[in-house]
């Protein structure tokens, strides 16, 4: 009787370890719109076994005992899925899971438009999210490239020898589109460039896109747009991530990001991005660099630390060195400086440093401030330009939610600090045998209240009002009012009426860049210029048997005053700038379509169709409309993603097109007056390998496409020593400014890429 018990106890405690022992599994990728979906949950219905996904969208669910579940995916901001499934026993079953966004990305945070964090569906202000695997799909060294894929986005090159250029949003010139990290305006004037160069991919967790004015929350310079880098919180970073690629013109790009935990409340990320390219390569034949040799070197690092109430503190550093130098074949750099080998080379050294700290209120009162050091020394053949900016910000705004409404109050303050060796930062009464120097110093207090009230669960206004003061111009105003209409969960409608405005600050690298060709000539004092903005957007969301259409379109109108407008045409050899007799106009439609199939099948277009232009008087006293330079009329994006799953392969086919757009000319110029229309176009293909290795290459600028050859007009003379030449009648002198987008030609790449 006794072993009988002993049997019976002995197969009772055996039989669930049997059972537990002889369990399946289920692995597989949670992925939405053929990318992954990080941190998704995984659980079959009605038992307590469940995983979450890795940063990577894969999930491994162990020990399941042998029946037929319901396996459940849910995921912020996506539908929630189902699928029923039998487990066997000691089986691994392979489930690649694709999700869909809900129907407005109802849980996908954004915080430019408004400061605090909120999601894209609540969001009053029109916003585009791009996500940092939208831009691997097609993998740039720069953050700057990157843009190019972006709709309504054009990085603008403004210097064929030194290839530096800015960002034009609808049109409208780098320097009217602020660009922040962190919500921070570290990045502008001078820097703008080189803001969003170095920036480790690793390190953002987001980038967010407004087009049109946005000084009511961020002040000076926000006018035409603004981007904003938001990066990584630490505790949300890989431990390792490395991506590494190499372009057949030699150039290559190391990326490597790290998490790491100092203890409980303390967490931190390092972010390491090296570009080097020094393959100089003249395809065109006019004895002058296609690209910019450049040797660069940034350091991210950012400190997020845990405190009571779970109360924000953070701060990040970057620091970024860069060498580049373009000009003639033969250039190095004993011939610096000099006037017998034209070269332009540029040494830039800067750092940042970038900081919230929640007080320990029982209000929820927030402090931020950054500040950013830049130096340049340059030379533009044998002109130096050598320069210095500073830029200190500070902010502390309150919080509040009262009920339906949301009040955000606060104060700021802005200091901007310039030098160079130019004409710009002397006195007026400078005797040319003595020049006096004289630095910019400007500072920009100002306070700003924003009221933001939920109607109902279909409507909602956003109300702002911001005063600054300049040291140099005085008061500014700039109001602002959104209201968003949401009759159902497929349609939504916003509506966006505001003000900009720009201080005075020609300190830009498209001023710089031509310093060694063109005089730079400043007409009377200039005034701050001022921006009236509409636009009104519309979200609509299609379900079909495919899948679903996400379109949305948007109609804006920006009306400038005081626009001050580099004047190329009147005088070949100089760049004058004033404040425009008149006004300018930004108007134009855009459209964004993305289309998800129920295959890993996704497709993106965008499209962007606009009339930029100045209306100002002519010698006869008569207004006269022309079109602004460098700017095309239409554009648009394009991108196809497909993945074969069994194999994990992943297809990326990306590219843009622009129409022609108004070149700058010189008196009696022979070349087009209009550029021709051009498309950039990438293929990527990308193999997934176990333990989080991934190998991609393909070909970047498919069709080859480069400006025209004679984009640099006397390439042979640099220094203007043979300009009364019997083989140059029209007395045409150098001039590198005939330029819009790069001469870099087709080009392989290859790469690799893990995460841990």
């Amino acid at each position: 009787m006794k072993k009988k018990l002993l049997n019976i106890l002995f197969f009772v405690c055996y039989l669930p370890i049997t059972i537990y022992s002889q369990g399946g599994a289920i692995e597989g990728v949670i992925s939405s719109n053929s990318d992954a979906v990080a941190f998704a949950n995984i659980g079959l219905s009605g038992t307590k076994l469940g995983t979450a996904a890795d940063v990577n969208g894969k999930f491994k669910l162990n020990n399941i005992p042998v029946g037929t579940y319901t396996v459940q995916v849910s995921a912020v901001g996506y539908k929630h899925y189902k699928k029923t499934i039998t487990i066997e026993s000691e089986k691994t079953i392979t489930l690649n899971i694709t999700i869909e966004e809900t129907a407005t990305q109802i849980e996908e945070f954004v915080v430019t438009g408004t400061l605090r964090e909120v999601s894209i569906k609540e969001s009053a202000v029109p916003i585009k999210v791009y996500k940092p695997t939208y831009f691997l799909k097609n993998p740039t060294p720069v953050l700057f490239e990157a843009l190019q894929i972006v709709n309504g986005v054009r990085p603008q090159i403004n210097c064929s020898v030194c290839n530096t250029g800015d960002i034009h949003i609808n049109g409208m010139e780098g320097p009217y589109t602020m660009v922040t990290i962190d919500g921070m305006p570290i990045v502008g004037g001078l820097s703008t460039v080189y803001g969003l160069n170095g920036i480790p991919n690793s390190m953002i967790a987001q980038t967010e896109v407004v087009k049109g004015p946005a000084s009511t929350l961020f002040g000076s310079e926000a006018v035409g747009g603004l981007i904003n880098v938001i990066t990584l919180d630490p505790k949300d970073s890989p431990k390792l991530a490395v991506d590494v690629f190499a372009t057949t013109w030699g150039e290559i790009n190391t990326d490597i990001g790290m998490g790491f935990k100092i203890n409980e409340k303390v967490t931190s990320i390092l972010g390491i991005n090296y570009f080097n390219y020094s393959n100089p390569i003249d395809n065109n034949g006019d004895n002058f660099t296609d690209l910019t040799l450049q040797d660069r070197i940034s350091i991210f690092n950012k400190w997020d630390i845990k405190r009571k109430e779970n109360r924000e503190f953070s701060v990040a550093m970057r620091y970024v060195y860069e060498d580049r130098w373009g000009g003639e074949m033969q250039w190095t750099p004993e011939f610096r400086g000099g006037d017998s080998i034209y070269g332009e080379s540029i040494y830039t050294s800067r750092y940042e440093i970038i900081g919230k700290y929640q007080l320990p209120v029982k209000e929820r009162l927030m402090s931020s401030f950054s500040f950013s050091d830049h130096q340049q020394n340059s030379v533009y053949g044998n002109v130096p330009y050598i320069a210095h900016q500073k830029i200190a910000f500070g902010q502390l705004f309150w919080d509040k939610k009262v009920g339906r409404h949301d009040w955000l109050i606060g104060t700021a303050i802005r200091y901007n600090f310039y030098d160079d060796n130019t004409a710009a930062t002397q006195t007026a009464d400078t005797d040319t045998l003595n020049p006096k120097n004289k630095p910019d110093n400007a500072f920009l207090p100002g306070i700003f209240i924003q009221h933001s009230y939920k109607i109902n669960t279909k409507h909602k206004t956003l109300v702002g009002l911001r005063y600054d003061y300049d040291s140099r111009h005085g008061n500014i105003f700039t109001p602002r009012f959104n209201y968003k209409w949401t009759p159902n969960e497929s349609n939504t409608i916003r509506l966006s009426l505001g003000t900009g405005y720009r201080v005075v600050n020609l300190f830009t690298e498209d001023h710089a860049a031509t310093t060694g060709a063109r005089e730079i000539v400043i007409k009377g004092s200039l005034s701050p210029e001022t921006s009236y903005n509409a636009n009104l957007n519309y979200q609509k969301i299609i379900t079909t048997k495919f899948g679903f259409i996400n379109f949305d379109i948007s109609g804006f109108y920006t009306y400038f005053n005081n626009k001050i407008i580099p004047d190329y045409e009147t005088n070949s050899k100089q760049i004058i700038y004033e404040n425009l007799n008149g006004y300018a106009v930004s108007r134009g439609i855009s459209f964004d379509m993305d289309i998800t199939f129920s295959a890993p099948l996704n497709i993106k277009l965008g499209g962007t169709f606009m009339d930029v232009f100045e209306v100002s008087e002519n010698e006869l006293g008569n207004l006269e409309k022309q079109p602004q330079l460098l700017t095309e009329n239409i554009s648009g994006t394009f991108g196809v993603s497909y993945e074969f799953t069994k194999r994990k392969i992943k297809i990326d086919y990306t590219g843009n097109v622009y129409g022609p757009m108004k070149l700058p000319l010189v008196e009696n110029d022979f070349r087009p007056e209009y550029s021709d229309w051009y498309s950039i176009q990438n293929i990527q293909i990308t193999k997934e390998f176990k333990k989080g290795w991934e190998v991609y290459g393909g070909v970047k600028n498919l069709l080859n496409f480069t400006p025209p050859n004679n984009s640099i007009l006397r390439a042979n003379d640099p220094f203007d020593k043979n300009v009364n030449s019997s083989d140059n009648p029209n007395g045409y002198t150098f001039d590198p400014t005939y330029v819009y987008t790069t001469f870099q030609g087709i080009r392989g790449f290859l790469g690799v890429r893990v995460k841990f």
